[in-house]
């Protein structure tokens, strides 16, 4: 198909290859993912706003090749603003800033299908504002068990006056996150997360870890507190994620948690997240501005 020129919010946009299957198994193609980001994107873009997005490109769709792209593309159009965030060995890294419906539908027109954000904004890279921790399923576990480790952090996290919020990761596992949207420091966030998951390490061995190597990971869940890091990123809420159908790292319910531990599904599609937000708003919203604080490690 030959590219169209389209208007989005009085942003001039040319899109091509609309007819691309990017998603083989259900046959979604290029135009279906970029409506779907130009409808969630009033959504997402409070999630988004502020931060150095990293992008996963697949131009020959899931089941091609695919690459990340920290920095912005030098044709991007003026109206997509940038910011300088982590570095890497090549220096200085400008990063795309996503805050409004048409550079969404921009980025969705590279087969940008995941977005990833850092914990901090840009305009103060050295100040998470947000604890995640990210549930990694070993062989033999599923979602099962990841929402059961997730109400388990929620039970410690409860305990020390925090509220936390979960997501699906759109793939095989889940994150959860404890917003703080007040003045910590990227080693609080990653020792606070590292704490609770040791925590539930010991009080769960057989089901729980918080090392990395992976052939430790056989029938346990890795929670990974490394994400905290200054340098890390973790899929945003509402992203697409590459799998074989169309899934997206949906905001869920603790009692949807909780029947997942029963064997409930937990796995969103674009069309069904699309109709969520529709009924029952943005889950996630909460996470934008409560202000919370991580209890202070006491000394000695």
């Amino acid at each position: 198909m030959a590219s169209v020129v389209t208007e989005v919010d009085g942003r001039s946009l040319t899109l091509s290859n609309l007819d691309k299957v990017l998603y083989p198994a259900t046959g979604t193609t290029k135009a279906e993912v970029i409506a779907y980001y130009a409808a969630i994107a009033p959504v997402m873009a409070r999630h988004t706003s502020g931060r150095c997005i990293t992008f996963r490109r697949f131009p020959d769709g899931v089941d091609g090749s695919s690459f990340f792209e920290k920095r912005c593309p030098s044709h991007r159009p003026d109206w997509v603003p940038v910011a300088v965030g982590p570095g890497d060995r090549r220096g200085i890294v400008e990063y795309c800033r996503l805050e409004e419906t048409a550079a969404f539908v921009w980025a969705a027109n590279l087969a940008a299908l995941e977005l990833h954000a850092p914990m901090a904004r840009c305009e103060d890279l050295d100040a998470p504002l947000m604890v995640v921790f990210d549930l990694d399923p070993g062989e033999g576990t599923g979602i099962a068990e990841c929402a059961r480790v997730a109400l388990d952090l929620r039970d410690i996290c409860q305990a020390v006056g925090l509220e936390m919020w979960a997501k699906t990761s759109g793939s095989k596992g889940m994150q959860c996150y404890v917003p703080l949207n007040s003045a910590h420091t990227h080693e609080h966030c990653s020792d606070f997360a590292h704490a609770a998951g040791r925590l539930l390490a010991q009080r769960r061995p057989t089901g729980v870890l918080t090392t990395m190597g992976k052939k430790d990971r056989v029938g346990k869940v890795f929670v990974d507190w490394s994400q905290n890091s200054r340098h890390k990123t973790t899929i945003c809420a509402y992203s697409l994620r590459a799998r074989p159908e169309p899934t997206v790292s949906c905001p869920v319910d603790w009692d949807e948690v909780a029947a997942a531990t029963e064997g409930a599904p937990m796995r969103f599609t674009s069309d069904e997240v699309l109709d969520r937000v529709q009924a029952r708003g943005d889950l996630f919203a909460p996470t934008v501005d409560l202000v919370q604080h991580l209890p202070v490690a006491k000394s000695g």
